[in-house]
């Protein structure tokens, strides 16, 4: 009789918490962030040196084209900018799940040390691990690095952090020359370029660490580095950011010859809306604000669309697409315009349901149109949807 009690109870504390657990979402923005960040380190990482690989499956070396010159294949490890993507996204989980996430924290700060670089100075960040060879270093590259130090501070207030942070903001100060008009280039010692790229990283990294540190110097940077992407960069017609000034035999004797390449990539113009609106909230001046709003909208028009059949689509690569999204969602957080980061979630929701593999890994094609079950999946394309995830998850937090 007892036991046939328990069970009876048993059941029908079942029944009362049946509505409960079917009110449960199962299907919700932090899980899917937290689900697409546990394949980065059960698929990508790579054991033996605590850091990941460039791809899945690893056995996958294709060269590589995001480097000032061709000739580079992807090695036993991945090189900085792919890995610099799960340090970003192990930063915005923490925000949303710090217990569980501190130690992933810790850990990529070991990983992020591996490549840096001590025997050139100022000290920074190379390509690919120092422990394997000496190789070149990027401004942008570092910028990533650097925003990615002063959000970790941000979160646990480690004085080692905000440190690192500053010594990247050093790194990038070194490559700063007053030819044309200003900008550091991309590639240190190498003065054909001055990009987007590394401007407008290295605009958010001295905005961070002003508003970290209330260090004036970092402010004057900030807002200098600022006006020349504005006046080098920016299309007024399109209101977009193009990719980069051309600096004709890569001369640095103030030629007036030079060119912009108008590539157009989303990333460039998300880093500026994030710096507009970061200098509108230091500054109370509206004309940042106006740009940010501006930038927002020609970005929208310019990259955004849906096919003949109604799918959803963005013109460009997924990470690039995230950095827009940053700048939307800062912009979203002052004047509460969701039309810009419900386009990049509108997109997100449908490559989660059309554009992953049977692992569950991302396609590089949000919309799915092209089979990639059997593709080797780009780290950079996998760990950038784990931060968008919990990006899209932060706003949701806050009530939109």
């Amino acid at each position: 009789m007892m036991g046939m009690r328990k069970e009876l109870l048993l059941l029908l504390s079942l029944y009362l918490m049946w509505p409960v657990a079917q009110a449960q979402p199962k299907d919700t923005y932090l899980q899917r962030a937290k689900e697409t960040f546990h394949l980065v380190w059960d698929k990508y990482r790579v054991s033996e040196h605590g850091l990941f690989a460039e791809y899945y499956p690893n056995s996958y070396k294709p060269d590589l084209t995001y480097f000032q010159e061709s000739g580079h294949k992807a090695q036993e490890v991945s090189y900085l900018w792919p890995m610099s993507g799960v340090f970003s996204s192990v930063n915005i989980l923490m925000e949303l799940d710090p217990k569980t996430y501190k130690p992933y924290l810790d850990s990529m700060v070991v990983a992020v040390e591996e490549y840096l670089d001590t025997t050139r100075t100022p000290y920074g960040y190379q390509a690919y691990p120092s422990k394997f060879q000496i190789v070149d270093r990027y401004y942008d590259d570092n910028g990533l690095v650097g925003i990615d130090y002063i959000d970790a501070y941000m979160m646990t207030r480690d004085a080692s952090f905000l440190t690192k942070a500053k010594a990247v903001m050093t790194f990038i100060e070194s490559g700063w020359t007053d030819d044309f008009g200003g900008g550091v280039p991309w590639l240190e010692g190498v003065h054909d370029q001055k990009p987007a790229c590394s401007n407008g990283k290295a605009t958010v990294l001295a905005i961070k660490i002003y508003q970290a540190t209330g260090e004036k110097e970092y402010l004057r940077y900030a807002i200098k580095s600022y006006d020349w992407m504005m006046e080098a960069l920016r299309d007024d017609t399109l209101d977009i950011i193009w990719n980069a000034l051309l600096i004709p035999d890569g001369t640095t004797a103030g030629r007036k010859d030079t060119e912009v390449q108008k590539h157009a990539y989303t990333y460039n113009t998300g880093t500026m809306i994030q710096s507009a609106v970061r200098l509108y909230k230091i500054t109370g001046e509206r004309g940042y604000l106006d740009d940010a709003q501006a930038l927002a909208d020609g970005s929208y028009k310019y990259y955004f669309g849906h096919t003949a059949d109604g799918i959803p689509y963005v013109k460009d690569i997924p990470w690039f697409t995230l950095v827009l999204f940053r700048g939307y969602q800062e912009l979203y957080e002052i004047d509460k315009n969701a039309k810009y980061v419900d386009a990049v979630i509108e997109r997100a929701d449908w490559a989660w349901v059309h554009a992953r593999d049977e692992v569950g890994l991302p396609y590089a094609d949000w919309t799915g149109r092209k089979d990639e079950q059997k593709k080797p999946k780009w780290l950079l394309d996998t760990s950038c949807m784990a931060e968008l995830y919990a990006r899209i998850a932060l706003i949701k937090a806050q009530g939109k």
